[in-house]
Formats: structure tokens, C-alpha cells, sequence
């Protein structure tokens, strides 16, 4: 049985561009990461109480978990929770491919045990969910979530994991202003109603919702993230300058307001970290508190916008 719920920071620190090999158009960030500047992110994320990283093995085919490890320690096991997953398209061929990927995160991560484990997605609901049960029972995963499901597959898993005597306690899909598919799916009413903590991932839309980039200033040229934004940021613009003026009343940056949103929406915004001033942006964002009318002018002007930034290995919430 589950003996501790599930306890989480306001925010959560995201690694997926820390498995990039810095080189553009190797990986999707084209992040220059080096072990020290990651130390100094860590210090100052833990110092604001942020102690909550998600990596996954796909991250840069273990890389991103590998640097993570090395990153974390110096802190003691206690000081920090560790996220990371399960990605069923990378599974081997062994007799339980769920239990050997969670030992090549557990070597790589440093750790003998991970307090948040994920199905990354929902590549056979039925046969992978029981796989979670007898890590659970070992202690190996402290806690389970399921990430990119939709409202069915995440009440499958939920039902496969009751029946042992656990539960779904995480959802950990894309949400933004520009992407509220689970929340017009009814997941995240769903998640209010079982008492599950939801993750939403990419709620700055990998920068395009930052207000550093615009028309005359688009994401960095050869990376996925380019391909997929710089041809929508003339109908951001809008969105994103109402985003800085909101975010200008109260000392905040444009990155901050839209991080504010999802927290006002009752999820854990999932926000990757690479640099010091990163978590000066979490820490404001954790501070500010949207009325309803600042809400429903961002939701307004999100909706004129007008773009789909569903991510090709999503597939639409709604069935």
C-alpha cells in the first residue's frame, strides 16, 4: 500500500533540455550546459525550496539523467525527490523491460530508489500499468504517475493499480495557455476529484511564451523548437505582450505571468532549468496570484492566437 502521499513544491524543475550535447540541432534546445553552471542552478533551486526534478531516459538517451546524478550529489538523498520514466517505445526485450530501464535510471541517477515513476506514454495501458506493481512493493518507486494519457487510459491504469492497492497519484501532460487539451478532455477536473497531482509540462511552450522572442527576434535557427514556433510568433505577439504588461505591474517578466497561470489552474507547473535567473523567474511566479479577470484576458487572447502547438509524440486528449 502506498503509506506516504505523494508531496510536492509549488513548481517542478525540468531536465529534458540537460540531455542535449549543446550542439544545435542535436536535441531540441541546443542548450551550452556545463556541470558547474548546472551546480549553481541546483543551489539555487534548492535554497528556494524547489527540490523536485523530472528527467526521463529519453532525454538524451540517458544523458540528462546521467548529468542530473552527478549534478545532485553533493546534496544528501533526503534533500531532493527524483522524476524520471518509463518510455514504453524504448523498452528492451528482456522478461520485465519496466524493471531493467528503472535499474539503468536508478545507476545513472545515483540513487536506489525513485520517489515519482512514470508510464511516459500509453503504449499498451493494460499490459504495461501491473508492470509498476511489485517495484512499488519493493520500495524501488516510492510513487506512480502516467504521462500523455488521455481520461481513459489514465482510469485503466488507475483501476489496474487500485486492484493491488495502489493508485495514479500524478498526471504529468503538455498544458499551457496555448494547449489546454486535458483540461477540455475533463482531465483535470478528474484529477481534482481523485485527489492527483497534475504536472503540466511545457507551459512556456519551450520559450515562444517567454517574450523574448518575437518576428524580429525567432527562436534559435536549427533547432526543433525553431521549426516548430518561429512560424506562429506573429500571432503570439499579442499574448505575450499582455503577458509582460501583467507581468510589469507586479515586477515580474512575461515567463513568470504565464508559469503563474498554470499554478492559478490548480497544476504543478513542470519548468525546465538551465541557468541561475531561471529560478529567480520560479520564484516570482510561486509569489504572484492572478485575479479572474488577468485569467480570462490571457485565456482570451491565447484562444485568438489561434495555433496548435500539440508536440508530435502527443496525440489529441479529447476522443
Amino acid at each position: 500500500m502506498v503509506i506516504d502521499n505523494l508531496k510536492t513544491p509549488t513548481v517542478a524543475l525540468g531536465t529534458w533540455a540537460w540531455g542535449d550535447s549543446g550542439e544545435i540541432g542535436n536535441g531540441y534546445f541546443g542548450s551550452s550546459l556545463t556541470q558547474a553552471g548546472l551546480e549553481e542552478v541546483a543551489d539555487k533551486a534548492h535554497a528556494a525550496g524547489f527540490t523536485l526534478w523530472d528527467t526521463a531516459i529519453v532525454y538524451g538517451m540517458g544523458r540528462s539523467e546521467t548529468v542530473l546524478g552527478d549534478v545532485l550529489k553533493r546534496y544528501a538523498r533526503s534533500d531532493y525527490q527524483l522524476s524520471t520514466k518509463f518510455t514504453p517505445q524504448a523498452a528492451g526485450t528482456g522478461d520485465d523491460p519496466m524493471a531493467d530501464m528503472l535499474e539503468q535510471s536508478l545507476a545513472r541517477l545515483g540513487t536506489d530508489y525513485i520517489d515519482l515513476y512514470w508510464i511516459h506514454n500509453p503504449t499498451d495501458v493494460a499490459r504495461w500499468t501491473p508492470h509498476l506493481i511489485p517495484l512499488l512493493k519493493s520500495g524501488k518507486i516510492k510513487h506512480v504517475g502516467v504521462s500523455n494519457h488521455n481520461l481513459g487510459e489514465i482510469e485503466l491504469a488507475n483501476q489496474i493499480l487500485g486492484e493491488a492497492g495502489f493508485r495514479v497519484e500524478a498526471i504529468q501532460n503538455h498544458y499551457s495557455l496555448l494547449y489546454r487539451s486535458s483540461e477540455d478532455a475533463g482531465i483535470l477536473d478528474y484529477c481534482r476529484n481523485h485527489g492527483i497531482q497534475f504536472f503540466a509540462y511545457m507551459v512556456l511552450e519551450q520559450g515562444a511564451l517567454t517574450g523574448k522572442y518575437s518576428p524580429e527576434n525567432p527562436l534559435p535557427e536549427g533547432t526543433n523548437r525553431a521549426k516548430a514556433y518561429n512560424g506562429m510568433l506573429p500571432q503570439l505577439k499579442a499574448l505575450t505582450d499582455k503577458l509582460a504588461a501583467v507581468g510589469q505591474k507586479r515586477g515580474a517578466a512575461a515567463a513568470d505571468v504565464a508559469t503563474a497561470w498554470a499554478i492559478a489552474k490548480g497544476t504543478t507547473p513542470l519548468v525546465g532549468v538551465t541557468k541561475p535567473n531561471h529560478i529567480d523567474g520560479l520564484v516570482r511566479a510561486s509569489k504572484i496570484t492572478l485575479n479572474s479577470e488577468e485569467i480570462g484576458e490571457l485565456e482570451a487572447l491565447a484562444g485568438a492566437a489561434s495555433v496548435n502547438t500539440r508536440g508530435w509524440w502527443e496525440k489529441e486528449m479529447q476522443v
